[in-house]
């Protein structure tokens, strides 16, 4: 039985199953292997507090280093000759740098000595071998010197520049932390505990853990759904926001689909548990942004090669540095060249230019209901110049409503719906209880009726009011040889121009009305073409169904181009001839139908209502059923790209820029770039990016808001 009153079937993305795997590839390193893509790319994020252990790690450390590194300042005869001031005399003050900076070496550098080490093991320079590099080469040459086999000191600056890193690395895993902290939140919508019904009617309080499919759970007001299950007693209003971004509150009555981590709002509800665990919407929804959080787009494989890349530029202009002073006889200028050049090219900044931007866009997302799969996905998105809507359950609700009443001869059209309604009340077709809703809703109390009986092909009839009344097609009038009303032929005609289905009510072989009935279009489908015309995108719908029906939804929408009554196994085709003029095409639907079309397409786009495979096929899910949402996700695309390539830009540009200052071209007239003040210049390219990406988090998404109760699959 089809049921009416909602828009379509509850659950949103309840069928979204991943390799539980994805959570073992996503998982991050520990906080001294640095094994994050904030650096190489290569490895991902998962869905634990890893981040906000790291950010603790640097957190102490940096404060620790610190406060070490004062002393090792302030007692350095270069800074005091610097400053021209007098420290004050201890004992022991010459061993002051060697003791502390030891120290802050090995304990403040830990992360970055074996990060390098990690790097070069696997034969894959990056960032953290370049820190490495550097503070090595200036801790041994500073230990050389304070035991008398060199002559150049430079603790207070290797103090300072592991301090610097430190508080670098602090605030971007702080910011990454905070990225992941929307789906680290998701976890948290599930109740630890559910009151489960016993057989006896008793009810007992379990664990979540302990559910099991086929239990039924007992969910008071304000509390929430412990897993994904089928409402079998009750009716209330839902809170599925978490889920789809929808604010509206959605009725769920006996029947109706459930997800896990929602709220029931006024009343109770009891729900027979259909999944639980890794099975639930929630977590499929978890581990497809954390497949997507670790998915690795092109700019993300631009910026890896950049980075590898700068760690050779480096390397290059660092012994070009050494060479080039030594030849002019200036070994200590050398070294602190050389050491300078190594950690102002350090690709900090540009490894973390597009990780951010990721772990910001995919969590805002998952909070608007867009469920990002692929990264490459949403990355063509802004590209996109055509959008290939499916029509049933699309742009339309995929359920009947009556749409026109006609009444002939005495009859009204109350009398009409009172009569049709009353025959169709024990009826199960959806057209049926289509028309039995809306007689209930346009007039009220209907009549009884008795012998009801479906006659296949031709419609029903039952005892109503002591006449008999039937509800039927063309069919219905041939077998009772009834011709249609002059006073009902136009109205009908035009109803079957539009592609609506016409159904007539018969009272004592007479003719006394006529129903029609249509596939709802969504008001927010014309909302959607609208904003995607505004934006120059061309829309294009496709349908099995009959060309009129398919030209009065397209003229209502004013749609672009319409393909009807295309079948199922051709839809792919159609999108390759979208794509043969040039166009660049996403596609948009929701049946198994429409899995090959959504694998084709440059992007696919799941409505959150479609079975597995329409889901496993695209690239991106929305776990509203509002067409809206694809502007949404173009959007999305378009601030991300634009966040990414303005990071990388500036990290990049920075340290190419910076690399021939810090190798001490300007020396000639004076100006010498110190190694202290290059630190704190790459941390704070590091910041700019690390802020610039946060602005992601103000970008409008425009998140779907239903105009009326709304199923949020």
């Amino acid at each position: 039985m089809q049921r009416h009153g909602h828009t379509s079937e509850p659950a949103p993305v309840r069928h979204v199953h991943h390799d539980e795997a994805a959570d073992d590839a996503a998982r991050p390193a520990a906080a001294g292997e640095r094994g994050h893509e904030g650096h190489e790319g290569r490895a991902g994020h998962g869905v634990h507090h890893d981040h906000g252990d790291h950010a603790a790690s640097f957190r102490d450390r940096f404060w620790l280093t610190l406060v070490l590194t004062i002393p090792v300042v302030v007692w350095s005869h270069h800074v005091q000759d610097l400053l021209g001031y007098q420290a004050p005399a201890i004992p022991g003050a010459a061993w002051i740098g060697p003791v502390l900076g030891s120290v802050v070496f090995f304990y403040g550098g830990w992360p970055f000595l074996t990060g390098g080490l990690q790097e070069a093991r696997a034969r894959t320079p990056g960032m953290m071998l370049l820190i490495a590099t550097a503070i090595t080469v200036a801790y041994l040459a500073s230990m050389a010197t304070s035991l008398g086999w060199f002559s150049q000191e430079v603790w207070w600056e290797l103090a300072l520049l592991i301090a610097i890193m430190l508080l670098g690395h602090w605030i971007e895993m702080r910011a990454i932390g905070q990225a992941r902290g929307a789906l680290a939140a998701l976890a948290e919508l599930l109740p630890d505990d559910a009151e489960r019904v016993r057989e006896d009617g008793e009810v007992e309080h379990v664990r979540v853990g302990d559910l099991a499919v086929g239990d039924l759970v007992l969910v008071r007001p304000g509390a929430r759904t412990p897993a994904d299950g089928e409402v079998v007693a009750g009716t209330a209003d839902v809170d599925e926001s978490m889920i789809t971004g929808e604010s509206t509150p959605v009725t769920r009555r006996p029947g109706d689909r459930v997800v896990a981590g929602t709220v029931v709002a006024d009343a109770s509800l009891r729900v027979r548990v259909t999944a639980t665990g890794e099975q639930t919407a929630l977590a499929g929804i978890q581990r497809m942004v954390t497949e997507a959080q670790a998915s690795r787009s092109r700019t993300q494989v631009l910026a890896d090669r950049a980075a590898a890349l700068l760690f050779y530029v480096a390397l290059a202009a660092g012994a070009v540095t050494a060479v080039v002073w030594l030849l002019l006889g200036q070994p200590a200028f050398a070294l602190d060249r050389t050491v300078t050049v190594l950690v102002i090219a350090c690709p900090h900044a540009l490894g973390l230019a597009i990780p951010l931007v990721t772990a910001i866009s995919t969590a805002k997302s998952a909070r608007s209901g867009i469920l990002v799969k692929d990264r490459l996905a949403l990355e063509r998105m802004r590209t996109v110049d055509a959008v290939l809507f499916d029509k049933t359950g699309t742009l339309t609700r995929g359920e009947h409503v009556v749409t026109g009443v006609a009444a002939a001869g005495t009859a009204t059209p109350d009398e009409v719906l009172r009569l049709a309604g009353a025959v169709e009340a024990d009826s199960e077709h959806p057209l049926a209880r289509a028309i039995h809703a809306h007689a209930r809703e346009q007039v009220g109390a209907l009549p009884a009726s008795s012998g009801f009986r479906s006659m296949t092909g031709r419609g029903v009839a039952a005892a109503v009011d002591g006449g008999e009344v039937a509800v039927g097609g063309p069919a219905l009038l041939r077998e009772r040889h009834l011709e249609v009303p002059a006073s009902l032929t136009a109205r009908t005609a035009a109803w079957s121009r539009r592609g609506a289905a016409v159904l007539h009510v018969v009272r004592d072989d007479e003719v006394v009305g006529a129903v029609a009935l249509e596939d709802e279009v969504r008001d927010v489908s014309r909302q959607a073409v609208e904003q995607l015309h505004a934006a120059g995108v061309t829309v294009v719908m496709i349908t099995g169904d009959a060309r009129p029906v398919a030209e009065a939804v397209a003229a209502e929408l004013d749609i672009d181009e319409v393909f009807a009554e295309v079948l199922p196994e051709d839809k792919d085709a159609k999108v390759a001839e979208l794509q043969a003029r040039g166009l660049t095409v996403a596609m948009v639907g929701d049946g198994v139908n429409d899995a090959p079309a959504l694998a084709r397409a440059d992007v696919g786009i799941a409505i959150g209502a479609g079975t597995d495979v329409a889901i496993e096929s695209a690239g991106i899910v929305l776990a509203s059923d509002d067409p809206r949402g694809v502007v949404a996700v173009r959007r999305l695309s378009a601030a991300s790209y634009r966040k990414m390539v303005q990071n990388l830009w500036w990290a990049a540009g920075y340290n190419l820029a910076a690399i021939p200052l810090a190798a001490g071209l300007l020396a000639p007239i004076g100006f010498v770039l110190p190694m202290a003040l290059g630190a704190v210049l790459m941390s704070t390219s590091t910041v700019i990016v690390a802020l610039n990406a946060q602005l992601l988090r103000r970008v409008q998404l425009a998140p779907p808001v239903a105009t009326a109760p709304a199923s949020a699959t």
